[in-house]
């Protein structure tokens, strides 16, 4: 569910109709639905070179693609909790023994499903992936390709939700993504808001740096200076959220900004979105963050900063649009 870069690539890997116990990917399109309906999704990758998806089926819409027995609703969707429950729109196609895996951005987004589906498993998972759909059923993978995966428990289906984590990311291994990772359920909290640290801070800033790519943000002294600051800032609280530091194996911020200067071209999802006039995901990327640590009574200047001037910001726009 939601054919944008994210979806269409790890859905390409796991999408293996060929193998004696054959694994068929679907897609749940919006814009896109005619072009991939026609022609399928071409991928022009850094790891698995340049070759075409063909969907088991294309649906138009998330109702058209209930009715069929689903083993996994994946969610690849903005996580845009200011305009709608995505829980809601995903019913048609959940079934007794669905397994739901968020692949979203930001932290709080498993909540909505874990209280809808409560015997269904959830599976929560963050990646890193630099890869954008740069027209209609065309997606480029610029670099990397880790998906980190756990379970979303505190409900009846936990122990499900342990199995369908290893066999999922068995098929993601098994379709070449070999930085697929199997996490327990803090562990991956954790690994959410290490990548709140990268997120929170290149995502608002290549917007307010009037679209700024990630490498080149990171090669000016001062921003690099400032995206620094924005990490250490979200370092130190998720270490009073979740009760501790985040683990060593974890990169530290100058391991992110030293990673990034290769990382040419590659534009951060919220700077897309904002060129393209669509809604940012500004709650669960700042918003839930700074309210979480605010909880706990953990400032994040930098990151309120940016917060507030790009929520004024998208709802000017939006006024403006209107008029």
């Amino acid at each position: 569910v939601g054919a944008g870069a994210v979806g269409c690539f790890y859905g390409s890997r796991l999408h293996q109709p060929g193998l004696a116990r054959p694994v068929l990917v679907s897609l749940v399109c919006r814009s896109n639905y005619s072009a991939i309906k026609t022609q399928g999704v071409c991928l022009q990758t850094r790891n698995f070179g340049e070759f075409l998806f063909q969907p088991e089926h294309v649906f138009p819409s998330i109702p058209a693609a209930g009715g069929y027995q689903w083993d996994y609703v994946v969610v690849t969707t903005k996580a845009l909790p200011d305009v709608s429950d995505d829980s809601a729109k995903i019913v048609p196609t959940v079934g007794p023994r669905t397994a739901i895996v968020l692949i979203q951005n930001g932290v709080g987004v498993e909540e909505p499903y874990r209280s809808r589906f409560p015997w269904n498993p959830v599976l929560s998972a963050v990646t890193i992936i630099s890869a954008e759909q740069v027209k209609p059923g065309v997606v480029v993978q610029n670099r990397w390709t880790r998906i980190s995966i756990g379970p979303y428990t505190s409900a009846l289906g936990s122990e499900e939700s342990t199995a369908n984590t290893q066999e999922f990311v068995g098929l993601l291994k098994q379709g070449g993504i070999k930085d697929a990772e199997v996490y327990d359920e803090r562990a991956l909290q954790q690994v959410r808001w290490h990548k709140i640290a990268i997120n929170g801070s290149m995502n608002p800033s290549s917007v307010l740096s009037n679209g700024s790519e990630n490498a080149r943000m990171v090669m000016n002294p001062e921003l690099r200076e400032h995206l620094r600051g924005c990490m250490e800032e979200v370092f130190h609280a998720a270490s009073v959220v979740l009760g501790g530091p985040l683990p060593p194996h974890l990169p530290t911020a100058n391991q992110i900004l030293k990673s990034t200067e290769r990382n040419t071209g590659g534009r951060p999802s919220m700077l897309v979105d904002w060129e393209k006039g669509s809604r940012m995901e500004l709650e669960v990327i700042l918003g839930n963050p700074i309210r979480l640590a605010k909880e706990k009574g953990v400032s994040m200047p930098r990151l309120q900063a940016m917060y507030s001037l790009l929520k004024v910001a998208q709802a000017r726009r939006d006024e403006m649009s209107k008029l």
